[in-house]
């Protein structure tokens, strides 16, 4: 083949990766909501609409803060959201074609509250008749762990309770006369096969007599209800991963109806005809209820990405630890996931190129304290750092243990008469 033709085709391939990578799946889509051939979710704070045949997304907010929670009406026409646009979260509605927000709620939000306690005003759904949006709110009560669900008019007005004292997620029966309920809420929990008393359990609360019959007796969590025609649909993990499941309110039997024995099905929600959309791995299924059977959604979002571009990022407010030289001349700083050394004249340098390691340790509750430490030859000067090396795969939820190592001004590790840098598992069976 002549050079001529070899570069030709090279070309044409790198086209043809570059057209499969721009049209790629797009990862991290979540909160997801369905109706007809539409669904919504949330991607990078902003809310988005795509087909429910997959393709090109498109963006419904672009507001600083983050938009999440999304979920149609029964007639298709508005989307209700939980939105952070004036500094706390409330509730908001907007046309399915995109337009100005309008707020609904304003009784001041708990928060910014930490990860796993998820936010406040979160929507849960609307009431089948379309005039009302159901939500959760932390204002009746003072610990975080209580909750209770309201309904708010789309026209405006003052929220009003459920006659459930403390509730969860819940969703109402097709005629609005019961209730579908956790009276716990633990969503953004990381507990994994969690058995103990936080494990949400569910309740059918008739509205009327204020009669509760419990429907869930697996000790594990079931979260998620949504209520279809006869079937009460919901996520559980009781057979170790979290799985669709259903429940007939007139026989009392309850289905599995998923079987991912990989990935969590997250974040289910449902269009109360025929349809339920989920996040499992980053991206949306839908699981028909008629067939029985789940389909991946391929959906790109078009964002420019500027969150993925490098860039240069001032540490100065991020210095989580420090370490001083035993004469001190240097400094040694944790910041964004690298260690730095700083002497007293010039300026600061990078000393570790583990930024992806350090930061997972950091998310995993590791505390990076870098320190000097003597060496065995007179010449060297080292420091202690965490040691970034991974070991072999460890069984979840597995602590694990690091042994210090040392690294030369220069940044390369050195020998010394120190243990030298491991990971070991500690197992808890």
């Amino acid at each position: 083949m002549s050079p001529r033709k070899l570069f030709a085709l090279l070309c044409l391939c790198f086209a043809l990766s570059f057209a499969e990578n721009s049209n790629a799946q797009t990862k991290l889509l979540r909160f997801p909501d369905v109706h007809g051939d539409k669904v919504v979710f949330t991607y990078a704070g902003d809310l988005w609409l795509a087909s429910t045949s997959g393709g090109l997304a498109t963006r419904l907010t672009a507001h600083p803060g983050i938009e999440v929670f999304a979920k149609f009406s029964p007639d298709g026409k508005w989307i209700a959201f939980t939105g952070q646009y004036d500094g706390d979260e409330q509730v908001y509605v907007i046309p399915v074609t995109g337009g100005v927000p309008k707020q609904l709620t304003f009784y001041p939000a708990r928060g910014p509250l930490t990860p796993r306690w998820g936010y406040d005003n979160q929507v849960y759904g609307w009431t089948p008749d379309g005039k009302s949006i159901v939500f959760r709110s932390l204002r009746e009560h003072f610990d975080l762990g209580d909750n209770r669900l309201y309904t708010v008019s789309v026209d405006g007005g003052l929220p009003q309770a459920l006659p459930m004292p403390k509730s969860g997620a819940g969703d109402f029966s097709p005629d609005g006369s019961q209730v579908v309920y956790s009276p716990l809420f633990r969503d953004f929990r990381t507990w994994k096969r969690y058995s103990g008393g936080w494990a949400q359990q569910l309740y059918i609360f008739d509205l009327k007599s204020h009669a509760a019959e419990k429907i869930t007796d697996d000790p594990r969590a079931h979260r998620d209800p949504m209520w279809v025609g006869g079937k009460i649909f919901y996520s559980s993990d009781k057979d170790d991963t979290l799985n669709l499941y259903s429940f007939d309110v007139k026989t009392k039997k309850t289905d599995q109806l998923t079987h991912s024995t990989r990935w969590d099905v997250r974040w289910p929600s449902t269009d109360h005809k025929g349809q339920i959309v989920y996040e499992s791995g980053g991206e949306l299924n839908i699981y028909d209820i008629a067939s029985g059977q789940s389909k991946s959604i391929s959906i790109t979002v078009p964002t420019d990405a500027l969150a993925m571009r490098p860039s240069q990022v001032s540490a100065a407010h991020n210095i989580e630890s420090f370490g001083l030289s035993p004469k001190g001349e240097r400094a040694l700083f944790v910041a964004r996931g690298d260690v730095f050394t700083a002497p007293i004249e010039k300026a600061p340098r990078a000393i570790s190129r583990t930024h992806r390691t350090l930061m997972k340790d950091q998310r995993n509750g590791r505390r990076m304290v870098p320190k000097f430490c003597s060496s065995p030859m007179p010449t060297a000067r080292k420091s202690f750092i965490p040691s970034a090396r991974t070991g072999p795969a460890s069984r979840r939820n597995s602590p694990t243990v690091f042994t210090p190592g040392c690294m030369s001004r220069s940044g390369r590790p050195t020998a010394s008469a120190l243990p030298s840098a491991t990971r070991r598992t500690i197992s808890m069976s």
